[in-house]
């Protein structure tokens, strides 16, 4: 959040301490969203009001409203909005708002939480929440004298700086103190000095109410240090908001997919050992916890590129980047994970009175305050980071994102909800995840449930066109100047089928599949973007219009490429063929 505080909105929903367990919710991803969202109004996370928002979407972010939040709006992009369960901190049930595109991390932290729950939960400490602002200040005529000067003046000078914000200061916050810093400028031309304001900015991120302040101290700095003032902004390395995380879960309850829990808990020791000494594995490993700490930021309005930027920064407090997390033997041998992290949040501002979406967020999740919003977010960052190394430590990231992927796959394919898990389990039982294997799936189940309704059988009107090769004996270049070749047909050919695809595709197009040569992929619209596969069929469904039809291309090559046999035009003369049986366009061979 970038505004400054304002008062919090009224909280609809009813408190999260009705009753025990109620984040516990088994089986969750297995329900529609209508259903999903039932539940959740049945246990009391959202209000009536919010339920029915959340079922018409009127909670969504409409064009006006974005409109005012930046400039030059065109539209308003949507991403989804999902539920990290299970989570118990400080002996208080959450579940907690994520805005993410990658599936893995909302199944990764529900189930993180959800062994950790059974272990006692997570425990969270936030001393205090401060933000710097900084006032720097240069061609000074004596440093000393002014850093002396400034001390000397400092009641004087937080009164200023509280005066520009009596409200901060009526609700218990305002500037606290003052601090200098002396750097010596690298291009030689003496010191600069660097005021530190330290602000309490309460339940709001702060960044607008601290620059005011800055500001507004610029011409008394310059008066009593006889320099010259430069920047005056914040700073987002919020080193005095420092959240601290932790969680202690016994051996045995790591055990599973083959590995023992010893072996678990050593491999998560050793991969979290790589990452303190080597900054190319901490990079890796410190952006798994920010997966889960921006998810709940973007969720709940807040600047997750501060945020990003003050972890980043905090991670190299030492002068060589290093993990954000810990995970170690404890004595009586559990695993323990335990997290340090700057986190600057707000539960009031800009963003929560205008995007609805996010006001329902903050609700939702309950947090009475940006410390506690804080507490959440640095828990949910250290349950993110143990999900990914935990997978790494065992069966690879790769076999864990498997079945995710193949959802993906199987949603690309126009699977339905009712036989959308069936097609994602041939999928990983087939090992191989592709959308024309789950197309050709999707087929399959759809003629076994005619078959059980006793519907008449239904046959595909996808007969194959052919193309052949040919072999150039004499002249190949010669041709390219107009010349004559001596040329001969081979008894190979490339075999081309055309079906209609799914024409209540909200993103219809031209799919091209040639599972031999491992090829699938969406036919292009610029032709500027086609690779060496498209270009020659783009032209021909440009010329027929038929660039804007949701059609499958599968095409299956017997000649091979690359080898001067003609399989390019042969492709191409075979689809061309099978588009013209397939429209009846009536064309010639010519």
């Amino acid at each position: 959040m970038t505004a400054e505080a304002q008062p919090a909105a009224p909280s609809a929903a009813p408190s999260p301490l009705k009753s025990p367990d109620k984040s516990r919710i088994p089986e969750f991803y297995k329900l529609s969203v209508t259903d999903r969202v039932r539940l959740m109004r049945e246990r009391g996370w959202v209000s009536e009001a919010d339920y029915q928002q959340m079922i018409s979407g009127d909670h969504t972010l409409s064009l006006h409203r974005a409109d005012k939040m930046i400039e030059n709006v065109v539209g308003v992009m949507g991403l989804p909005v999902g539920l990290g369960l299970n989570f118990l901190i400080n002996g208080q049930d959450y579940v907690v708002p994520l805005v993410v595109e990658e599936p893995s991390i909302v199944a990764a932290l529900s189930s993180c939480a959800k062994l950790v729950r059974a272990s006692g939960g997570f425990t969270a400490e936030m001393d205090e929440s401060l933000l710097i602002g900084q006032i720097q200040v240069v061609d000074i005529p004596n440093v000393p004298r002014a850093q002396s000067a400034l001390l000397a003046r400092k009641a004087e000078l937080l009164n200023l700086a509280n005066s520009l914000h009596p409200q901060m200061v009526a609700r218990g916050g305002g500037a606290r103190d003052i601090e200098l810093h002396v750097y010596p400028r690298p291009d030689g031309h003496g010191d600069m000095l660097i005021v530190h304001l330290v602000v309490d900015t309460c339940d709001a991120m702060g960044a607008n109410l601290v620059n005011t302040m800055c500001e507004g101290l610029a011409s008394l700095v310059e008066q009593v240090t006889g320099g010259k003032v430069f920047l005056r902004i914040l700073s987002n390395l919020t080193d005095r908001s420092l959240v601290r995380a932790k969680c202690v879960i016994p051996v045995d309850k790591l055990a599973g997919k083959g590995f023992s829990g010893e072996e678990v808990r050593d491999g998560i020791v050793l991969a979290t050992d790589f990452a303190s000494v080597d900054p190319y594995r901490a990079a890796t490993h410190n952006k798994g916890v920010m997966n889960g700490i921006d998810a709940v930021a973007l969720a709940t309005g807040n600047d997750w590129r501060a945020i990003e930027a003050g972890a980043h920064a905090y991670a190299a407090r030492s002068g060589r980047y290093s993990s954000l997390t810990r995970w170690y033997k404890g004595a009586d041998g559990a695993l323990v994970g335990e997290i340090e992290i700057p986190m600057k949040v707000g539960t009031v501002g800009g963003p929560l009175q205008s995007n609805p979406t996010v006001a329902l967020n903050h609700r939702l999740l309950g947090a009475k305050s940006a410390r506690e919003l804080a507490m959440v977010m640095g828990t949910v960052g250290l349950a993110q980071n143990f999900s990914a190394i935990r997978a790494l430590a065992t069966e690879g990231i790769q076999q864990g994102h498997m079945t995710l992927h193949a959802r993906s796959v199987a949603l690309a394919a126009g699977a339905t909800p009712d036989i959308f898990e069936t097609v994602v389990e041939r999928l990983i039982e087939g090992g191989d995840i592709k959308i024309w294997k789950a197309q050709d799936i999707v087929v399959q189940l759809r003629k076994a449930a005619r078959q059980d309704a006793g519907e008449p059988e239904t046959t595909s009107n996808a007969p194959r066109a052919q193309g052949h090769g040919k072999i150039i004996l004499l002249g190949e270049h010669a041709v390219v100047y107009g010349s004559h070749a001596i040329a001969a047909p081979v008894p190979l050919a490339i075999e081309a089928s055309v079906q209609d695809g799914d024409r209540n595709s909200a993103n219809p197009g031209v799919d091209l599949i040639i599972p031999r040569w491992g090829v699938e992929s969406r036919l292009h619209k610029d032709p500027a973007h086609r690779d060496s596969f498209q270009r020659s069929l783009g032209i021909v469904f440009d010329k027929l219009g038929l660039t804007e039809k949701s059609l499958r291309i599968e095409v299956f090559p017997n000649v091979p490429r690359g080898m001067g046999l003609g399989g390019s035009a042969a492709m191409a003369v075979a689809v061309i063929r099978a588009i013209d049986t397939h429209f009846k366009l009536g064309h010639t061979d010519e």
